[in-house]
């Protein structure tokens, strides 16, 4: 079938579905037009001009509408790229859905991601990403957060693609789409978006798009609450140890924060021997940096070249970051002195609300210097070990203890100090967010490494020959094509049932060694376990039993209490959550986050309900809030930008939140001990980001 046919086919296809057609593609994207052959579910088609050249408006209310692009079978074998240019109207996120299939019922290859509203985009999808060898991709303009996911796919085989709407909030969604275009090469950036509402965010760092009553009308009302918060000094609530513990319990002291179990539930214990129960907020930092890369035509004011402000820019890798809260202070307080009255007015805040604890990823010096209970972060990065699947390292080469000794050095600037909690090893590893095992990604991606040689091994010692493995797994394979080389098979059941017990040696080597390093180095201080995105599969359990406390990342509406449970029964350890939050569509921010409210002050219910129903769990020993302050409206490093701090990016506290969190944490020890009963008024849940 020749190229001229099969564009006359799939507009023909097109055209009698009576979608409107284009004979052609942006100018700047050369290569095979890609045109939807129906609606899926209620997607309409809409009327008007398009902002941009060649595209259509489209319209949908729920999850799943969206288009259908039927594709001659291997055709995408021929390609390297995707590309689409799309605009999102209205002022809402919305997460969009991109799916590749083999048939009607075969494995699906998905990539999610966002857009900025009212700013145009380029989907640049690589159709290397099938073999899920990447997790997150890189975000580009107001092509936000693309997520790789769904399962392995052979693209000779695919026959289908989809766009569906993911995630809406459930709010109404308007787009304009171009045609898909699939290139041999990758095709070029967008060099200058179109905004057809002018700036998207202003000199303070707010949205242009939204209006809401409590936003901040101009610089003279910043700089003043910001003056009026550096006179303000708030104590921790009356019961609470000079380090954040419960004055009515004791246990032995050590010196150090430490953990222990009295027969009823388990607690953290404060250096004084008081007990603790860690409420924390992630992220205490000067954290409203905005990627703009791509995007500067988008900002009211961007003082690039006026030395004062050089600390309101940073980059992170290629991309340019500002950050308008450090502008807003140092407008305020100028260039010298801003950051140590920010880091006062902060810590100030903190215990205003209440936490006795600064979480993970903050600027946990300023809480050093203070006396202020933190935890830490452990920088997870090796130069001679190689990945052999998304970010799990060749734990069996020798290199990889060599570098976990390097690793644990880290901790030798808080190895002494009184006010350190633990540390957490890493952060929701990647390749626990696929849905291959560790050892099956390693064989389709890495052709040659140390763990491969050891899986083989491990292979040898459980079947006596070539023909014995090859009977065992149902496949045409010998143990040498497991040590080394292109692995393209799929795996029968007896292949992936022996792949979970290899993978679970992987994890329990992973952790043993980096768990070793770091109590070489600080003997003193808690194994805060790998901040799992939620409870892990059972493979990847032996190894965490190393930890002093597991963690996991939880943004359910109150946490998982037989997960909990288990983990206690399985690896004996009491459980932290690392991270949640709630946020709601009412103060000038795209997207509420990944657990959805209706406004601020059912966010505050959120709250209460989430931690006291966590404290009162025996075997939870604290909740970490993601984050102190609002993304950007604009988007961080990933194109994130959610309503989910305590203050927003001109340092303004949200009342509703604090007020409620307040409460919570006033009477946080009484609800642990179980003689208060914990906040029962729930709010409307609504639908989740992801």
């Amino acid at each position: 079938m020749s190229m001229n046919r099969r564009h006359f086919i799939q507009s023909s296809l097109t055209a009698a579905s009576g979608l409107l057609v284009y004979t052609c593609q942006p100018a700047t994207i050369k290569g095979l037009a890609i045109k939807p052959t129906n609606l899926l579910n209620n997607l309409q088609q809409a009327s008007g001009d398009t902002p941009i050249p060649h595209a259509t408006w489209y319209a949908g209310n729920t999850v799943g509408d969206g288009l259908f692009y039927s594709i001659d079978k291997g055709l995408f074998a021929e390609y390297a790229f995707l590309t689409a240019d799309i605009l999102l109207d209205g002022v809402n996120m919305c997460a969009f859905l991109l799916t590749l299939q083999e048939g009607e019922d075969g494995p699906a290859f998905t990539l999610n991601f966002k857009l900025l509203n009212q700013c145009s985009a380029r989907i640049r999808a690589n159709l290397q990403w099938v073999n899920q060898n990447v997790w997150k991709a890189n975000r580009e303009g107001a092509w936000l957060k693309p997520v790789v996911g769904g399962d392995r796919i052979d693209l000779s085989q695919v026959d289908r693609m989809t766009l569906t709407i993911f995630r809406n909030g459930e709010q109404p969604v308007r787009f304009c789409l171009t045609s898909f275009t699939a290139t041999k090469n990758e095709s070029e950036l967008l060099k200058k978006p179109i905004l057809p509402r002018g700036k998207l965010i202003d000199e303070l760092g707010q949205s242009t798009l939204h209006t809401w009553s409590a936003k901040s009308v101009d610089r003279a009302h910043v700089t003043s609450r910001l003056k009026a918060q550096d006179e303000e000094s708030y104590p921790w609530p009356d019961q609470f140890s000079k380090w954040g513990g419960w004055m009515r319990k004791k246990f032995d002291a050590s010196g150090f924060f430490r953990k222990e179990h009295d027969g009823t539930r388990w607690w953290l214990v404060d250096p004084d021997g008081y007990a603790f129960w860690s409420a924390g907020c992630d992220c205490v930092r000067v954290d409203t940096s905005a990627n703009y890369k791509g995007l500067k035509s988008a900002l009211t004011w961007v003082p690039e070249n006026e030395p004062e402000f050089a600390a309101m820019f940073s980059g992170r890798g290629d991309a340019s970051h500002i950050n308008y809260l450090a502008g807003n202070f140092i407008k305020a307080f100028g260039a010298g002195e801003w950051h140590e009255i920010w880091s006062s007015i902060a810590l100030s805040q903190l215990k205003k609300i209440g936490f006795n604890t600064v979480g993970n990823w903050s600027e946990w010096d300023i809480a050093r210097a203070a006396g202020f209970p933190y935890v830490r972060p452990l920088s997870l990065r090796f130069e001679k070990t190689k990945r052999i699947y998304r970010d799990f390292p060749d734990v069996f080469a020798a290199s990889y203890k060599e570098e976990a000794a390097k690793y644990a050095e880290q901790l030798q600037e808080t190895k002494e100090d009184p006010a350190f909690i633990g540390y957490f090893l890493m952060n929701e590893p990647t390749w626990g967010f696929s849905s291959e095992l560790p050892a099956a990604g390693m064989l389709y991606n890495t052709p040659d490494c140390e763990t491969r040689k050891e899986l083989g091994r491990f292979l040898a010692r459980k079947y006596a020959n070539d023909a014995a493995f090859a009977s065992a797994w149902g496949m045409d394979v010998t143990l040498a094509h497991i040590t080394s080389g292109t692995w393209t098979q799929r795996f029968t059941v007896p292949a992936l049932q022996d792949l979970a017990a290899f993978s679970e040696l992987m994890c329990e080597e992973f952790f043993k060694v980096l768990t070793d390093a770091c109590r070489a180095v600080d003997p003193y201080h808690m194994n805060l376990g790998a901040r799992y995105h939620k409870v892990p599969p059972s493979w990847a359990l032996k190894g965490m039993r190393f930890f002093d406390v597991f963690s996991m990342n939880c943004y359910r509406e109150r946490i998982p209490h037989e997960d909990v449970l288990d983990i206690a029964r399985l690896l004996g350890l009491p459980t932290m959550i690392g991270e949640f939050h709630f946020g709601a569509l009412d103060v000038g921010l795209p997207a509420t986050g990944i657990g959805h409210v209706k406004n601020q002050a059912a966010r505050g219910q959120a709250y209460r309900i989430y931690v006291e129903d966590a404290a009162a769990d025996p075997n939870c020993v604290g909740t970490h809030w993601f984050t102190l302050y609002d993304q950007s409206a604009l988007g961080r490093f990933d194109g994130e930008n959610y309503n989910i701090g305590f203050l927003d990016v001109c340092n303004r506290p949200y009342e509703e939140l604090l007020v409620a969190a307040r409460a919570t944490h006033d009477i946080i020890y009484d609800v642990a001990a179980r003689t208060t009963a914990p906040y029962a008024d729930a709010p409307e849940y609504f639908q989740k980001l992801f």
